[in-house]
């Protein structure tokens, strides 16, 4: 069952002093992109979740140290970012045991009080599943022991028989705890898209069956949450799930999981966006087919595309192996671009899905792949 608004409130660790309020809106995505849309593409802003119009280059927060110049570097950069013509931000609330989060909700609190921007021009995106820590590891087994009964047992978030796979859950009343602390790294009181992080990795500990009744129980949730108003749309972010064969354990099938949200939320679902690797040297989104649907073999860009349900594509850049030494074939492509990840950005956007996400931690590393944004794909 969902969470009721009473426990939902005694879930959350932090009050509303501050949180800035309201959501991406298609109107206000439509000002953004008309106001930078001279320096891109033509088809550079592209429609996501719920027809909101995001870049096709997004701004990832996944790599780095857990430290505090780590966070001044991804706050300035996404800052930058922004005033420069992206408006698609994606973190996790256990990325960089939640710095990630907390960072952008500062990049986002500077821009938006500076009047850089507006709350509903940007499309905010973060993921739940698995148990985040707090600032920095714990230096032992023992403390995070203490930590996982001092934060989520004691609490009543979770019991510890709810976590699957050493570090993964997604019973209603963690998703809900999470939804709450993401909303207070980030400073906000909704989240544009929240996606179940790798639910794949459930599937090394549950049967099918188990799964699907998890999943269920997950997008029944996150229904209630959009009711709320605490989150727009939702969706799966994962790694391998769609990119491997129905015979796989960890296989991920797109239609099913529709079947699931249509089950719970009815034809108004808003079960609206999945993220998945593509990139140069991980094409099966593209070109392997590991879907069926209609009792066809397929891909799952093309059959996300048919059903209307938005791609955001991850590991852009292979977390920067794809940034050099690329084939000499590959530069004639994109004549009009001089850096190979450049190049491999470029390729990604060729492709008919939302954003892709590149991690930046540095001024030049931004500017540099803004230029992807300005070539001209050839279809």
């Amino acid at each position: 069952m969902a969470v009721t608004e009473t426990e939902r409130g005694k879930l959350a660790n932090a009050g509303a002093a501050g949180v800035i309020t309201g959501r991406a809106t298609v109107e206000a995505t439509h000002r953004f992109a008309s106001r930078f849309s001279d320096s891109f593409a033509a088809d550079f802003y592209r429609q996501i979740g719920s027809g909101l119009f995001g870049s096709s280059i997004g701004m990832g927060t996944y790599l780095g140290e857990c430290d505090d110049d780590e966070d001044r570097r991804y706050s300035n950069l996404v800052t930058e970012g922004l005033a420069s013509g992206l408006n698609v931000v994606d973190t996790a609330i256990n990325y960089r045991c939640q710095r990630s989060e907390r960072a952008v909700g500062r990049a986002l609190r500077d821009a938006i009080g500076s009047g850089l921007i507006s709350r509903d021009q940007i499309v905010v995106c973060t993921k739940g599943g698995y148990v985040p820590l707090d600032r920095a590891p714990p230096e032992s087994r023992e403390e995070y022991g203490r930590y996982l009964r001092g934060t989520f047992f004691e609490t009543g978030v979770m019991a510890a028989s709810d976590i699957i796979a050493g570090g993964h859950c997604m019973t209603p009343r963690f998703l809900a705890s999470q939804i709450a602390a993401s909303h207070a790294n980030l400073g906000l009181d909704c989240i544009d898209v929240y996606y179940l992080h790798n639910p794949e990795q459930q599937l090394d500990a549950l049967g099918r069956d188990q799964f699907i009744a998890a999943i269920r129980t997950a997008f029944i949730q996150l229904e209630s949450e959009v009711a709320r108003g605490t989150i727009g749309v939702y969706g799966c972010a994962t790694w391998s799930g769609f990119r491997v064969f129905a015979a796989s354990r960890n296989h991920l099938s797109l239609s099913e999981l529709l079947g699931v949200a249509r089950d719970v939320g009815g034809p108004d679902h808003h079960f609206r966006v999945i993220q998945l690797p593509v990139n140069l040297a991980m094409p099966e989104a593209i070109r392997t087919p590991t879907q069926q649907a209609d009792g066809a073999n397929t891909a799952v860009l093309p059959l996300a595309q048919a059903m209307g349900i938005s791609v955001v594509a991850s590991a852009s850049l292979m977390q920067s192996q794809l940034t050099h030494d690329l084939p000499r074939g590959v530069g004639s492509i994109f004549p009009s671009l001089e850096t190979d990840a450049q190049r491999a950005i470029a390729f990604v956007r060729s492709l008919p899905l939302s954003s892709a996400l590149v991690g930046m931690r540095a001024t030049a590393h931004l500017h540099e792949n803004l230029a992807a944004g300005r070539a001209v794909i050839q279809a």
